[in-house]
């Protein structure tokens, strides 16, 4: 008997292991199988892309917003489509680009979802958006990308592109992951964590097709996502509008600020671009071909190009002299033309007149004094000791400077010191006639845009001015204003060249630019260019008192300063102070371009 209690209960056992033993062959066997059935409810955690903050001019108006697509991701195990043409058409790839995109996801994993395709437009999608249940293994997540609804400020502003290897690398955040969008330039990459926001994101089940069957654990442990601040800034974008139009077909720039607080009301630099093909799908393509243009429409001419700047800087060696008590208000001398090359006339010559006859002999002399006032019996020696006092005056106006403006890449200019020469001739080996270029705003001289518009700015104040500065506004913050930089020079002369400065336009090279009721004062300047046509440039500042705009234009190969550079800078004040343009005449003139005679071009 008790054997065959023995007998039964190994055989149970024997049983209980043979079946042990066939469940743990087919688990082996059929192990894809089985791992393919337990992810018929599969969790992806995606995220959630913040919506980047938008761009406000100073008037609210929006300038940059955001526009939605979507990236699609495969999971190359659960991919199967029945009509594979109608796939191909949807994604517009060739067989072989699909194969490639398949392989490099298998690489990858064939369980893990991959990026597919990035940043369809809302158009592609919702043409294709009821056939996606057609598509297994393929599932899609909203994108933000950037909008620009006003074409324009495309340097300032600067543009979004994919993170690059090095950018990640340098991310000591941890932020941002491959395939994510980070601002690259400008306005865009300088407020870079403001205007991003903080990613989200979800638990999602997805069946064995892909599709979505709602969320896991109730949505508990999703992650809520916070959108980037909105930035204010101090453009006025119907005067960027106009500024940018006024500039179409031309090469060079116009900035323009107001003195008061040193808000840029416009900056543009031509050639330019449209914003709006540097977001998207064909981000790359359109860049390269940017980067290839000759013109250097990507180039910033406004805060990186570099000029002398010519008979503009008479204004600067006026109110050195006069601060010197080098030269009266009432002051009158003879001036030769024997000296240097000079379109004003031979005669006597105050300063006011030398300022609006635009006297190169003139300002030679006054330069001469500046240098040389016999501090050291030593003419190399004297002359050093007043180059550099001369250039100490010129530091103060913000020349040498990138006037702590960071929003982008922004050039100093040169203003040169005795070491600069003492390098180039030798210690004490250099005077006042190896220099005496500078008298006129030539030579080793060399200004930007923006810093002209600042020496506008300056002079309109009496001898003050701020920072130039293009965010207001961070979220509902105000950004804080720069300190107020002090030009020491009494404000009484700075009264007397602006009473010239006003003469200019009224009677003077940049008459063109002159209207009854404007209050236009500035100074022009034709600036020699080896390599062509002089290059036309004026400053200027209106109204005289209490003035609401300060400007500066550099034209390359325009010629005279009283043409091109004068006649847009006068149209773009009225365009500010009044809200509209009278001088049809003149608004033709400049959108021709013509601006070089044919006495010019011989």
């Amino acid at each position: 008997m008790s054997g065959d209690k023995s007998f039964i209960f190994k055989l149970i056992l024997l049983i209980i292991f043979l079946v042990i033993s066939f469940r743990l062959f087919n688990l082996q066997i059929y192990e894809d199988k089985y791992r393919e059935l337990s992810q018929n409810n599969t969790v992806h955690l995606e995220s959630v892309y913040p919506s980047r903050g938008i761009i406000f001019d100073r008037n609210d108006s929006v300038i940059v917003e955001n526009k939605p697509t979507y990236d699609f991701y495969i999971i190359p195990k659960q991919f199967k489509v029945e009509d594979t043409l109608e796939f191909l058409t949807a994604f517009s790839l060739t067989e072989e680009e699909l194969n490639l995109k398949i392989n490099k996801a298998k690489r990858y994993s064939i369980h893990r979802p991959s990026i597919f395709y990035r940043e369809m437009d809302i158009s592609s999608f919702s043409s294709i958006q009821s056939k996606l249940y057609n598509f297994k293994g393929i599932f899609h997540t909203p994108k933000p990308a950037r909008s620009y609804k006003k074409p324009i400020l495309s340097h300032m502003l600067g543009y979004v592109s994919e993170i690059g290897p090095n950018q990640l690398n340098l991310d000591s955040s941890n932020y941002y992951i491959q395939g994510d969008l980070i601002g690259t330039s400008g306005i865009e990459k300088s407020y870079e964590k403001d205007l991003r926001g903080v990613k989200g994101y979800k638990l999602k089940l997805y069946d064995v097709n892909g599709i979505s069957v709602g969320k896991f654990n109730d949505g508990v442990e999703d992650k809520l996502v916070s959108n980037g601040r909105n930035i204010k800034i101090s453009v006025d974008s119907q005067l960027q509008l106009y500024v940018e139009k006024l500039l179409e077909g031309k090469v060079g720039s116009v900035v323009a600020l107001e003195p008061s607080s040193g808000e840029i009301l416009a900056i543009a630099s031509s050639p330019s671009y449209n914003p709006n093909i540097l977001s998207g799908r064909n981000f790359s393509k359109n860049f390269l071909s940017l980067q290839k243009d000759t013109l250097k429409p990507v180039y910033n001419r406004a805060l990186m190009a570099t000029y002398p700047p010519g008979s503009m800087f008479k204004l600067i060696q006026s109110l050195i002299g006069l601060e010197e008590n080098l030269v009266s208000y009432d002051e009158q001398v003879y001036v030769r033309t024997n000296r240097i090359g000079d379109l004003a006339p031979e005669g006597m010559y105050d300063l006011s007149k030398a300022i609006i006859k635009s006297s190169n002999n003139y300002f030679y002399n006054l330069f001469r004094s500046i240098i040389n006032q016999n501090k050291n019996s030593s003419t190399f020696v004297d002359s050093r000791i007043g180059l550099d006092e001369w250039s100490n005056y010129v530091k103060m106006f913000g020349l040498g400077s990138n006037l702590n403006f960071n929003i982008s890449a922004t050039n100093s200019g040169f203003i040169p010191s005795s070491n600069y020469y003492n390098t180039y001739y030798g210690t004490n080996r250099w005077k006042f006639s190896n220099i005496y270029s500078l008298s006129i705003g030539q030579g080793e001289l060399l200004v930007t845009p923006i810093q002209m518009a600042n020496l506008a700015a300056i002079i309109a104040n009496r001898g003050f001015y701020y920072n130039p500065s293009i965010v207001l506004e961070i979220g509902n913050e105000k950004v804080p204003e720069s300190d107020i930089n002090q030009v020491n020079i009494a404000s009484e002369h700075f009264d007397y060249v602006i009473d010239a400065m006003e003469e200019v336009v009224r009677s003077g090279s940049a008459r063109r630019g002159f209207k009854k009721g404007l209050e236009l004062c500035g100074k022009t300047s034709t600036v020699q260019n080896p390599f062509g046509y002089d290059h036309s440039g004026f400053i200027g500042f209106a109204p005289k008192v209490n003035p609401k705009i300060a400007i500066a234009a550099y034209i390359e190969n325009s010629g005279w300063g009283g043409r091109a550079a004068a006649s847009i800078s006068s149209l773009v004040v009225e365009k500010y102070i009044n809200k509209e343009i009278n001088r049809t005449w003149l608004e033709d003139y400049v959108l021709k371009g013509d601006f070089i005679d044919e006495e010019d071009r011989e």
